[in-house]
């Protein structure tokens, strides 16, 4: 690496001008009337685009007026309480919600074996992929290892210069059957190249879940009980979709809209979740909670867990940045309905591996961190637990390493990126160019050298005042 420290000095100085040259204004964006983050001043989000793949409620109307309700996550017109109650604990919902949000409608007995069956048979990377692409260069940051797996995919697809939808919606299929692979097995990869680990390169099994097979492929032994695999298959569904307007998927439609192919696209989305404002968020819960257990010894004691959620709220615990992770979303009010879905099998699955004691530490936290924020904080909507907040809790009880965490999100988010791909395919052929205002003022162009004379006579006048300032205090 010391060819990029090489410049270091240089980029110091270069990042000073930088900086200074491209500050602007803050006023400026309330003067122009800019909606910073595509977002207005209560929230709400830009229109950039119709979608028919999912819905998010966090307000409904009363007497003409908008009022916060309890939040409610649909795909494609179901509310995902029922598809995950239509269950029973019988089969897995992975892959008939993978057909319900990339085909549209929810399939039938014939038409969900079928689907599945497709996924199975494309859970296979070319030949050799694993050691040439998979275990050169091994990175701990799994999101790049997988998004380079992605973009090198690329090369083994003869198809790729086509455009049609049907290749398009292929691409979609093989990339989320084999995700699952790429992802553990380049954890595998770097646990034994550069954690000095075990390497397991398991293959995945035709007859398994998607969730099933992540599990079998991750573990040295292979096994896993029922309840692991539901609990992972919920979280799985969880993840999928979150309408069109998050971060990863708005950029998934908008390097569609450029043209590029799905490969590209799905690495442009990959880059985006990898973000800590977007996948990484239950990373920093897990954080969070360490921290939090070292300074409140019961979790049921609500006066010292409050006092210190009040600590990180003003900055003076933990990261200093006052924010208790997990609590608030950009959209939702009341209650971030996956969080509120995911907490029963997040109890089951604690009882189950003798974590209750852990799950106190969350449940007192729930509880009051609204309260604490709402006390210390202008809000201008609730603020309710998010699905991050027990996520990465679910994870480590499950044994998956901090490091799979963004890319088990990636794994489910693939299907609904596919999803929006497939619509902006079908239904748009422009590409998205939003406007910027600029505030650049014109300038008369000036040559090196005079530039070059311009410079010394700066220099030479600096110069002489230092000497002056000198000789003054003589």
């Amino acid at each position: 690496m010391s060819d990029y420290a090489a410049i270091e000095k240089e980029a110091r100085i270069f990042t000073e001008e930088c900086v200074t040259n491209n500050r602007i204004d803050p006023t400026l964006f309330a003067q122009y009337d800019i909606k910073r983050g595509l977002r207005d001043k209560n929230g709400k989000g830009v229109l950039a685009g119709i979608t028919n793949i999912s819905r998010i409620d966090a307000f409904e109307e009363r007497d003409g007026q908008k009022v916060p309700c309890e939040g409610k996550l649909w795909y494609r017109g179901y509310n995902v309480y029922d598809l995950i109650r239509g269950l029973r604990g019988k089969r897995y919902a992975f892959e008939g919600a993978a057909y319900l949000l990339l085909l549209g409608d929810l399939p039938n007995k014939e038409q969900l074996e079928s689907f599945t069956a497709c996924l199975a048979k494309c859970r296979d990377l070319p030949t050799n992929f694993v050691r040439d692409v998979i275990m050169k260069a091994p990175s701990h940051d799994l999101m790049n290892s997988l998004t380079r797996s992605v973009l090198t995919l690329a090369s083994y697809d003869d198809d790729i210069g086509k455009t049609d939808l049907q290749t398009q919606l292929e691409q979609c299929i093989k990339l989320i059957s084999v995700f699952p692979m790429l992802a553990v097995y380049g954890y595998h990869a770097y646990n034994y190249y550069e954690c000095g680990g075990s390497m397991y390169i398991h293959r995945p099994d035709p007859s398994l879940s998607t969730a099933e097979n992540l599990l079998k492929m991750l573990r040295p032994d292979q096994k896993y009980t029922d309840l692991e695999a539901h609990v992972l298959d919920i979280a799985l569904l969880l993840h999928m979709e979150h309408g069109g307007g998050n971060n990863s998927t708005f950029t998934t439609r908008v390097v569609t809209s450029s043209g590029s192919d799905t490969y590209s696209v799905i690495a442009a989305a990959l880059s985006s979740l990898k973000g800590p404002k977007h996948g990484g968020a239950n990373i920093k819960v897990m954080k969070m909670m360490d921290d939090i257990r070292a300074h409140v010894a019961d979790p049921l004691d609500e006066e010292a867990m409050a006092d210190y959620l009040g600590r990180i709220v003003d900055r003076q615990a933990f990261d200093q940045k006052g924010l208790i992770y997990g609590m608030g979303h950009a959209v939702y009010s009341l209650s971030d309905p996956r969080a509120v879905v995911f907490k029963s099998f997040v109890h089951q699955l604690a009882d189950a591996k003798g974590r209750s004691r852990d799950f106190e530490y969350y449940n007192t936290i729930e509880r009051l961190a609204p309260q604490v924020i709402a006390e210390k904080r202008h809000i201008y909507k609730g603020v309710s637990t998010n699905v991050d907040f027990y996520s990465g809790f679910v994870y480590d009880m499950l044994g998956i390493p901090v490091e799979l965490y963004t890319p088990i999100f990636a794994v489910a988010r693939i299907v609904g990126w596919s999803a929006h791909r497939m619509e902006e395919l079908v239904n748009v052929d422009k590409i998205i160019r939003p406007a910027y205002q600029s505030i650049m003022q014109t300038r008369e162009y000036v040559p090196l050298e005079e530039r070059y004379k311009r410079q010394k006579r700066e220099d030479f006048s600096r110069r002489a005042k230092v000497l002056l300032s000198f000789y003054c205090l003589l």
